[in-house]
């Protein structure tokens, strides 16, 4: 048996939760769940000017919503700073770190030095060995010695082989000069203490590992696997931008998307599983691996997002979308509960085939339960003096019939037979009359379920 495999995911309360991170932490989660191990939870919550209770609060309603709950977690950052402390003091204990006392002012002096010689600016290293006296009244910065010669490989599940020579790296700041230890050498005292074994993010972290390596290997801690997974861009080849895009994923619940929807469209940006479209997240997480995951970015297509999400409405089950759609309809000022859940349970089943997110179900579900006012040209068009004359004996035929879809509809008959005429020109009066609009689903069946006192007054108030 190889390594027990532990995952995490580990955004940072500093906005959203953006559609990105759902689709790293779905990947993350598919993984653990995959191989039996467990799914970790993490705030990353030290950068404290940007991080908020709302975007706390955001990532774990979004987690929620979505139904990706971790094994353990969330753990917070902030509450672990005596563990990083001790880390620290520990390496500089064994000459593994040190004190930099270099001033704002030195490092910009520092940099504008080596752009003047077209050098990549870096740390020059000046206070690693120094054996000179600290200066009066400067707090210090605590840097990692990284190593000075070698290079640092591996193998990214995603990526290839990639490797990073150490002379690329300069020693990296640990903690800051108010003591504050910063974001590479958090994660690495976290990934090492909660024994994760495989670290699945985005590729703009790839700049970070080779530093969270070494100060792995400095600590004697296992270094975890690694998959940096591409970038998803908007449909014109731009980043997805938290600023102008919809993308934090409580946007798309507003927008009447199922969660089981949106992770199926996710999970197919960048991964695939032979011509499978459609499916559940347990079949996702059978299926998933790291090896069919893409190199290259994907491009986030919100037509396909809907059709996908249109399969899995169709699929869902018809008491938990009355549920689902209930706020909709209060959006709407219609109460939802209005009609018994049997007779809300048989419309969504009627509306759901035509309906891509809860949104457009919810405004199918309008003329149940009050008509809407058609708009002049439709009236004009479908209520004319002979078309009235027609919903007049209509009204007659099923006053006296048995209210079914069967009766409904020989009564239809009856009167199309009566007056001579093609079945459309008494079905669109009827839509337009009943439900105030021209497309409905079959009319027997719209007519049934608004109810047969519903449909005679509804037909009467449009014949004044």
């Amino acid at each position: 048996m190889g390594t027990h495999i532990r995952t995490r995911f580990a955004p940072s309360p500093t906005g959203l939760l953006h559609i990105g991170g759902v689709r790293t932490a779905l990947f993350s989660y598919a993984y653990a769940k995959r191989h039996n191990g467990q799914f970790i939870l993490r705030v990353e919550d030290t950068d404290v000017e940007r991080s908020t209770q709302a975007s706390v609060d955001a990532i774990l309603d979004g987690m929620a919503w979505l139904g990706l709950n971790a094994d353990e977690g969330p753990f917070y950052q902030m509450q672990r700073m005596d563990r990083y402390q001790r880390v620290i003091e520990d390496l500089l204990a064994r000459g593994l770190a040190y004190h930099c006392y270099c001033s704002k002012e030195e490092l910009d002096a520092m940099r504008e030095a080596q752009w003047a010689n077209n050098e990549k600016p870096r740390y020059d290293g000046r206070w690693r060995d120094s054996n000179q006296n600290p200066p009066e009244g400067v707090a210090p910065a605590i840097r990692f010695k990284n190593p000075l010669e070698g290079s640092v490989v591996w193998q990214d599940h995603v990526k290839g082989r990639i490797e990073v020579s150490n002379t690329e790296l300069d020693d990296l700041i640990i903690a800051r000069s108010d003591g504050t230890p910063t974001y590479n050498f958090c994660v690495v005292v976290d990934d090492w203490d909660m024994q994760i074994s495989h670290v699945i993010r985005g590729e703009e972290h790839i700049n970070n590992t080779p530093r969270q390596i070494n100060i792995l290997a400095a600590l004697g801690a296992p270094i975890p696997e690694y998959a940096h997974l591409p970038l998803i861009l908007r449909e014109d080849g731009q980043k997805l931008s938290k600023r102008r895009d919809a993308v934090g994923v409580m946007d798309f619940q507003k927008k009447g998307l199922l969660p089981e929807g949106l992770l199926n469209y996710l999970a197919r940006l960048g991964w695939g599983h032979g011509d499978d479209e459609i499916f559940t997240l347990e079949q996702f997480v059978n299926w998933f691996d790291l090896d069919h995951v893409s190199a290259s970015p994907a491009k986030f297509d919100l037509e396909k997002l809907n059709w996908v999400n249109h399969q899995h409405l169709k699929q869902a089950d018809s008491a938990r979308l009355c549920e689902l759609v209930a706020p909709f309809l209060e959006e709407r000022g219609l109460d939802a509960h209005a009609l018994l859940l049997e007779q809300q349970m048989a419309i969504v089943e009627l509306l759901k085939e035509r309906s891509a997110t809860l949104i457009e179900l919810a405004d199918h579900m309008h003329y149940f339960f009050k008509p809407k006012a058609p708009n002049e040209a439709i009236a004009k068009q479908h209520l004319q003096e002979d078309s009235k004359a027609r919903l007049r004996d209509f009204v007659a035929e099923i006053e006296h019939c048995d209210w079914s879809v069967a009766e409904i509809s020989r009564c239809m008959k009856e009167t199309v037979a009566k007056w001579q005429v093609k079945m459309p020109q008494l079905a669109m009066p009827l839509r337009v009359a009943v439900c105030g609009v021209v497309n409905t689903p079959s009319i027997d069946q719209v007519l049934y379920l608004v109810g047969k006192d519903a449909v005679v007054q509804r037909i009467q108030s449009a014949l004044v």
